[in-house]
């Protein structure tokens, strides 16, 4: 007589129990499930992304004005440098020639065509916002993987930094630098909106870093025995950049709003050949009672491109940050 296993005659007696209960269909049947395949964090975000009107406007917005200032030499109707209506400038009666047949906007108080300069000053927008930005950027990881790859003595040191540069606000501390220029430029303006964001992407890859020391992967690593440095810039590194590429275009928007408050001060370039924005605005305080489009239209154009790079980074916060999801 062969003995009878216990465990496979419990086993039979669930599945008939089981089979009676759904009508016939196994155990091994009822708990499966059809496999579908892995969506990376990338496609998830953008599959959420492309169905959110906030980001497609701010993209939209955002892809409108780096045409633009790519191309605006190109598409600007005159030469922005240009005083094509000095001769209708009087100081007195006129300073400001209004529009006409070729020039709808008018002109400034040199003549210029108003609208070209509008145009033309996209491109130095753009520039002084991407370049401060990248800078800051840079700036930040350097800090930002000194700090949370080593730890210790190190971290305390780069963050007591990070935390005497953040005690001061951000546009005062702009300011600062700026004047400190013998020699206003745009490369001034740069230099200190780029100072700024620095302790601003620091910090949050010193977090994003901090978070990934105790991961499962990093500890893996190590007991495997890879050197530190490949932990760092192969495991670490590349899955903290979200959170800071994210601040980036967020940054875009603050750095852009900031070179104009600079440029509006009289920090900025002095030299008005090249139209910017900001130096627009400042330009026209003189003129601010009789001739308000001088103000508006410069102020207008910096509140709707940084609103564009603000929703899409908002937008690309919610997508990538579990908590924000939606």
């Amino acid at each position: 007589m062969t003995p009878t296993n216990p465990m496979k005659s419990r086993k039979q007696r669930i599945d008939d129990l089981a089979a009676s209960s759904a009508g016939g269909v196994a155990v091994a049947d009822a708990g499966s499930i059809d496999e579908a395949p892995g969506v990376s964090l990338i496609a998830s975000a953008w599959a959420r992304l492309r169905r959110n009107p906030v980001f497609l406007l701010g993209l939209g917005i955002t892809a409108v004005f780096v045409v633009l200032a790519v191309i605006s030499p190109w598409v600007a109707p005159h030469d922005p440098a240009v005083g094509y209506l000095i001769d209708k400038v009087r100081q007195q009666s006129n300073p400001i020639p209004g529009p006409e047949p070729g020039f709808p906007f008018g002109a400034d108080n040199k003549g210029r065509d108003f609208l070209s300069r509008l145009i033309v000053g996209s491109r130095q927008t753009l520039i002084v916002g991407v370049l401060a930005t990248l800078i800051g950027l840079f700036g930040g990881l350097v800090l930002g993987v000194l700090a949370g790859a080593f730890g210790g003595w190190v971290d305390s040191f780069v963050m007591r930094i990070v935390d005497v540069l953040l005690s001061i606000p951000s546009l005062l501390l702009a300011f600062s630098i700026a004047a400190l220029a013998s020699r206003p430029s745009q490369w001034t303006v740069i230099l200190a909106i780029s100072i700024v964001q620095i302790p601003v992407f620091a910090r949050l890859l010193r977090g994003s870093m901090l978070a990934q020391r105790s991961s499962d992967h990093v500890l893996a690593a190590r007991s495997l025995g890879v050197r530190p440095n490949a932990i760092v810039f192969r495991h670490m590194l590349p899955n903290s950049l979200g959170p800071v590429i994210v601040q980036a275009t967020l940054v875009l928007a603050t750095s852009i709003i900031d070179a104009a408050a600079l440029s509006f001060l009289g920090l900025g370039n002095p030299d008005d050949a090249a139209p910017e924005w900001g130096q627009m605005l400042g330009a026209s305080q003189q003129f601010i009672y009789d001739h308000p489009h001088l103000a508006f239209y410069p102020a207008l154009c910096i509140i709707v491109v940084a609103l564009g790079f603000t929703l899409m980074g908002e937008s690309l916060r919610e997508a990538l940050d579990p908590k924000s999801r939606r």
